[in-house]
């Protein structure tokens, strides 16, 4: 299987990628906040509960082999059909083990709407089974357009659903509603605009093959998706609904810029990456380029966004939600990292190296369960802080490998990206005190974003940031390009 990995095409399929993240994000982030209006704190921790279980099983439905079918280079229908007919066979057990567990996860978390909530919940696990497989095809021939089209539909539809239903006045089941309804539609529209087809043949040989490879991933992704969300499950085990409703959601609006800008960066790095993988030299120049340009969007966003928290948060959620307002500022600094640690780990896969990937989540969890270990003693708050500390400490970890794989030590990642930090860091240090001015909230926010993005481009020309002038050349590169083909 062919692909094309020129510039061009990683450049076409990187806007397509961030305009998809961006479309269904945005639309997201509109639902949730009049869902928010609508909706109970504690029905937001329900479903953040419920989440946990649901993102579990769809790492062992995937089990690594999204990833093996993109790093692998001559991967064929026999791969991903039997791709596709394992995942949903996963998926049926996985389904079954849910559906007759869920009165005792009901019975342990203390909350009587759980067992039918997650009941219906778990349908999407056989949808998930078949996008994994759709979402491999897509990724591994770089048609991220697709991927624009097909969620932004199921977007818009499951948004209605959620609304229609959160207006009847039925909290935790608007929810549940819209997500699987968004979990159908993605997967029907898929269905019509991506060409792969299952075709009748299965290959125990060719899965094994692909497992060698992605099992590694498969304990990987379960451990971080296991302690990505311990801290949900122990706020939702010892305190009420509604403090995990705040401290979810104190989570949900850095991760959701975060997973916008940087993972679509990283979607389009890794067939790149994985198509250049006999190039150690390649490899590392696009890292590096992943990780500065990265920075340099994302860096700005987090800091900027802990800055306007408050006011933030008393325009788009009302009062009511002001307690989540700390939980979003230490989440910011943890996500303001993000690109050192994606880029990475985006790097290890793509050199086939995912024995090294495997070892690295392990040494992060066990970090992570002594940070809980010291926090939880002290609070929810302690337990936020930790969190940051364990973010900070996990960059080291995540790069030193590279320092071997591609002679990429931690001094030059910091030294790539250390501009962008700083200025951030400027930038919100100037725009937060314009809180303290008696205006109304909304002219403050208005205000602080204003000055927050003159401030950092300021910052970006005087001081001639290197990632600044590539993005403008790309963007005016890529308009020349356009304008000639017509």
């Amino acid at each position: 299987m062919a692909i094309d990995v020129s510039k061009n095409t990683v450049i076409k399929s990187l806007i397509w990628k961030f305009m998809e993240r961006c479309g269904v994000q945005g639309v997201q982030f509109v639902l949730s906040i009049i869902l928010a209006r609508l909706i109970a704190p504690a029905d937001y921790g329900l479903l953040a509960l419920l989440l946990v279980f649901i993102q579990i099983a769809n790492v062992f439905i995937q089990s690594g082999f999204n990833t093996a079918l993109i790093q692998k280079k001559e991967a064929d229908e026999i791969d991903f059909s039997s791709v596709f007919y394992f995942s949903l066979f996963v998926a049926a057990l996985l389904y079954t083990l849910l559906y007759f567990t869920s009165p005792l996860i009901t019975i342990f978390f203390k909350q009587d709407k759980l067992s039918p909530l997650l009941r219906v919940l778990s349908i999407t696990l056989f949808f998930g089974a078949v996008n994994s497989v759709q979402a491999a095809y897509v990724s591994k021939n770089m048609q991220f357009k697709r991927f624009f089209f097909s969620n932004m539909g199921a977007i818009i539809i499951s948004g209605t659903f959620g609304l229609i239903l959160a207006l009847k006045g039925k909290g935790a089941w608007a929810l549940v509603t819209q997500q699987l309804t968004y979990g159908i539609e993605a997967c029907v529209i898929n269905w019509f605009t991506v060409k792969w087809r299952p075709k009748l043949i299965f290959s125990l040989k060719r899965l094994k093959s692909l497992f060698s490879f992605g099992c590694k991933l498969l304990i990987s992704s379960l451990l971080d998706t296991v302690f990505r969300n311990i801290y949900n499950l122990i706020v939702g085990r010892i305190y009420d609904s509604a403090a995990l409703g705040y401290f979810n959601r104190g989570h949900q609006f850095p991760q959701i810029i975060a997973t916008n800008l940087d993972g679509s960066i990283q979607s389009v790095m890794l067939p790149t990456l994985s198509a250049n993988n006999d190039n150690v030299k390649e490899v590392k120049k696009i890292t590096r380029r992943s990780i500065s340009t990265s920075a340099f969007v994302l860096m700005p966003c987090m800091f900027g966004l802990a800055a306007v928290a408050e006011p933030l948060i008393k325009v788009l959620l009302t009062d009511a939600w002001l307690p989540c307002v700390p939980f979003l500022q230490l989440a910011c600094v943890s996500y303001a990292l993000y690109p050192i640690h994606t880029a990475n780990l985006t790097g290890i896969n793509a050199l086939g190296r995912s024995d090294i990937f495997l070892k690295l989540e392990i040494i992060k969890k066990c970090i992570t369960i002594l940070n809980i270990v010291i926090t939880l003693p002290l609070g929810i708050y302690a337990m936020a802080i930790g969190q940051v500390a364990s973010g900070f400490i996990s960059t080291f970890i995540n790069a030193f490998p590279n320092k071997k794989l591609m002679e990429y030590s931690y001094f030059e990642q910091w030294k790539d990206l250390f501009p962008s930090f700083i200025f951030s860091v400027l930038m919100g240090c100037l725009v937060y005190p314009i809180k303290y001015i008696a205006l109304s909230p909304i002219f403050i926010l208005l205000i602080q974003i204003i000055l927050g993005i003159i401030i950092y481009v300021a910052f970006s020309k005087i001081f001639k940031i290197e990632s600044y002038r590539y993005l403008l050349d790309t963007i005016k590169n890529f308009k020349i390009k356009k304008e000639s083909k017509k």
